[in-house]
């Protein structure tokens, strides 16, 4: 497939899930408007329509909460299971009112977004959008330090799997397993009555089973935000209440970038971002060391609770290249890993676990897939820091899985072959971004 076609079969999936002002991930599978998807999505759009970008991007302020949080959905009309549990639920004082939203975030990369779309812009238009975006975001990146940093470290802690987009990540697996993990679902689990879950589950009506969490994981995530709602959402109880949350390294590289991106913003209107604000900034890219491994030089989540590190290196280790803000040595260290066929230099890369861990599984989700999103990122990275040609090679890569398995959610990093959902926004959106690169 040449680049022609590819574009052209990007764009039809992307006009193929268009919803008039947001465009859902997956038909089916996922009926809904997600948060970072929409950003991804944006970043695509603004190669052919920069207008339906911004659109894309100012229906996710529909949903945000008065505090300032920018939720992770925003449930459409379809009566759906999961919109019923929460509509049922959602108590909080700061949620909107006239759209129906979950009670949680997901990495904050909507500066991003809107610091990509409005270079399509010319320049006077480029300023109308930044000023139209810009104290919508410093009110998120300011919930996200007040509600999820209290005690001001730089690192903001997520509250959930979900949070984090990576929903299976091991990481994530084994808090769940550790804190949230009751002793009658071990039973469920040993007895295989926990089949029975499958009647709560949508995905795997969609999606074959053995490419989506287990069972058993789900409904423990599940339970998971259960026990946040009871608290009505709210993430400083949550915080002191619970052992799950997490200071993930992945959404943590995720802010340091988007702050960067923000600063752009704020320069490019003539604003200054709040004083406290650029304070939690600088201390983000401090805390960003703090989660760095001296032995290995790859960086791992910790719990937030008592600081310790969670020893389950993932794609998420290596996100710190996207950051930006790591030494140049250590963004070397990172790049090592990265070409080293033991760990991530799989023959399709990037592998969303390294292939010499246990938990290594070529299909099943976050737990060993290629992923379009984490490989956009590191690409970013690799051209930040220099590295031109592994810049280049996992382009080459991302576009020739595309080209072979088709817009697909996720691909296999040892032969290359699609799983997850079919025509999916996000991997469409950014393998047009990668081929006007």
């Amino acid at each position: 497939m040449d680049r022609q076609q590819l574009l052209k079969a990007a764009k039809k999936v992307l006009d193929h899930n268009d919803r008039g002002s947001y465009t859902v991930p997956a038909e089916k599978l996922y009926p809904h408007q997600w948060m970072w998807d929409s950003c991804f999505i944006a970043i695509g759009l603004r190669h052919t329509d920069p207008r339906r970008a911004q659109k894309e991007l100012i229906s996710l302020l529909r949903g945000q909460w008065a505090n300032g949080m920018l939720p992770h959905i925003l449930f459409s009309n379809d009566r759906s299971n999961w919109k019923q549990r929460h509509e049922e639920a959602l108590i909080n004082p700061h949620a909107p009112n006239g759209v129906i939203t979950s009670g949680m975030t997901q990495p904050p990369i909507m500066a991003e977004a809107v610091l990509a779309v409005g270079e399509k812009l010319n320049a006077g238009d480029r300023r109308i959008w930044y000023k139209l975006m810009f104290q919508q975001i410093v009110a998120y990146h300011q919930w996200l330090y007040d509600e999820r940093d209290p005690h001001k470290t730089g690192l903001v802690s997520a509250i959930h799997p979900y949070e984090t987009g990576m929903d299976s990540s091991p990481v994530w697996l084994d808090q769940l397993h550790r804190y949230a993990w009751p002793w009658w679902l071990t039973l469920l689990d040993i007895t295989r009555l926990i089949r029975l879950s499958k009647v709560l589950r949508r995905d795997t009506h969609f999606v074959r089973p053995e490419q989506r969490t287990r069972d058993s994981e789900a409904l423990s995530s599940f339970l998971a935000i259960r026990r946040f709602r009871k608290l009505s959402f709210s993430g400083p109880e949550y915080l002191k209440s619970s052992w799950l949350p997490v200071e993930d390294i992945g959404f943590n590289s995720i802010l340091a970038r988007a702050n960067t991106c923000l600063e752009q913003i704020a320069n490019a209107i003539g604003e200054k971002l709040p004083a406290e604000l650029a304070a939690n900034a600088r201390n983000t890219v401090n805390g960003l060391e703090q989660l760095r491994d001296q032995e290995t030089g790859l960086y791992l989540s910790r719990r937030r609770m008592d600081k310790t590190p969670i020893g389950q290196i993932t794609i998420a280790s290596l996100l710190p290249l996207y950051s930006g803000a790591i030494s140049s040595d250590h963004a070397r260290k990172l790049v090592e890993y990265i070409r080293d066929d033991q760990w991530f230099g799989s023959h399709w890369p990037i592998p969303s676990v390294p292939v010499n861990s246990l938990n290594f599984n070529p299909w099943r989700y976050w737990q060993g897939p290629v992923w379009v999103n984490t490989n956009w990122m590191i690409w970013k990275g690799l051209k930040h820091y220099g590295y031109y040609q592994e810049a280049k090679m996992l382009r080459a890569k991302t576009l020739a899985l595309a080209a072979r398995g088709g817009m697909s959610e996720y691909f296999n990093p040892l032969n290359g072959r699609p799983a997850g959902a079919k025509n999916f926004s996000w991997t469409a959106a950014l393998i047009i971004d990668l081929l006007n690169d």
